[in-house]
């Protein structure tokens, strides 16, 4: 599964249980926090007001850190 700014957060999570800190630092709902998300992750980051630049900056890291 390719991490891209259109992966489910519900997918990026289960695939890459690495990515809910990363996300919970970045200010973006997460699982762990006990709050249910749904959507992309394009979708959950606008939603806290990221733009393109910084969404395209999340996929990039992710997929470093999911190669670790």
């Amino acid at each position: 599964m390719e991490i891209t700014k259109n992966i489910l957060i519900e997918d990026l999570v289960e695939k890459y249980p690495v990515s809910i800190d990363y996300l919970s630092k970045q200010g973006i709902r997460c699982i762990r926090c006990g709050e249910p998300i749904w959507g992309s992750l394009e979708q959950a980051a606008k939603e806290k007001g990221f733009d393109d630049d910084e969404i395209k900056k999340f996929v990039e890291e992710l997929i470093v850190l999911s190669k670790k």
